[in-house]
């Protein structure tokens, strides 16, 4: 008997990719997924751009993820139409130009990254067939560029995204703050003081409670985390405040916690979400 793995027809992954960046004066990583068809057919292909977590880098979508295999299942299966997966290493930048400009990672993705791959791959670059995903960090910094540009991304989904409610970054350890929030948000101030003018500038809550609704809404939205996780309480403050707003989401909470095996689980839904706003 052959294994029905066997019949599907697999894609390519590249990695170990770079491509030079001025803006962040060096080369950064990243790694690619091609659908079965790309080295055999001439045609051009949405794509999805997903975004690892903290201390994660490009290859952990594979690694951990099986983000790969789970693209070949679907689109084998006829559940997602055929597309290129992109995962660029972002480190520990959180996807977003730091408090000093010192470190200008949201400028790199949209001014350098994106037209990087179109320039390197038979991408379809219209809004309507580029879309953003990512766990944790990457969830956050797929909320952010969908955020802070609507009319670049047909579709994100953010998976236990990191976003955080005021009193929880006001609760934070001064620990936690140096180690994890000082190098994107600012040194330490303390209380109500972290929450400066950068934060709230990259702060998806803030940018939705201040922001134009119908900027948003030309965004088809998919928000999914786990019961257990720890970034629950932002998650559904995030899913409230867009009822309240009136932009239509998706919004899952299944049973799990911040772990793969929640992501994993969860990459499929969000990437058969991704795949209907390609379809039309």
């Amino acid at each position: 008997v052959i294994p029905a793995s066997a019949q599907i027809s697999r894609g390519t992954v590249q990695e170990g990719l770079t491509v030079e960046s001025r803006i962040l004066g060096k080369p950064v990583r990243y790694t690619v997924y091609l659908p079965y068809d790309y080295h055999t057919s001439t045609r051009y292909y949405p794509v999805v751009y997903l975004l690892h977590g903290y201390t994660d880098n490009d290859t952990g979508w594979l690694q951990f993820g099986e983000a790969h295999m789970i693209a070949d299942e679907l689109i084998n299966d006829r559940e997602i139409p055929p597309m290129i997966i992109v995962m660029p290493d972002a480190g520990v930048s959180w996807y977003v130009n730091n408090f000093d400009a010192s470190v200008r990672y949201e400028d790199f993705f949209i001014d350098e990254f994106i037209p990087h791959i179109e320039a390197q791959y038979r991408v379809r670059r219209e809004k309507r067939y580029r879309a953003v995903s990512g766990l944790s960090m990457g969830g956050y910094g797929t909320l952010i560029y969908a955020l802070h540009h609507p009319d670049l991304f047909a579709a994100a989904a953010p998976l236990s995204a990191a976003v955080f409610t005021e009193d929880e970054m006001i609760g934070r350890t001064g620990d936690q703050w140096a180690q994890i929030l000082a190098p994107v948000f600012g040194p330490d101030r303390g209380g109500q003081a972290r929450l400066t003018e950068h934060y709230r500038a990259n702060s998806p809550l803030d940018i939705i409670r201040t922001g134009d609704p119908e900027e948003f809404r030309k965004v088809r939205w998919y928000i999914d985390c786990g019961d257990d996780d720890f970034l629950a309480r932002g998650n559904s403050a995030l899913h409230v405040l867009m009822l309240d707003k009136e932009i239509p989401h998706e919004y899952r909470v299944r049973n799990g916690g911040h772990s793969w095996s929640y992501w994993r689980t969860g990459l499929p839904d969000a990437l058969r979400f991704i795949g209907v706003s390609f379809h039309q």
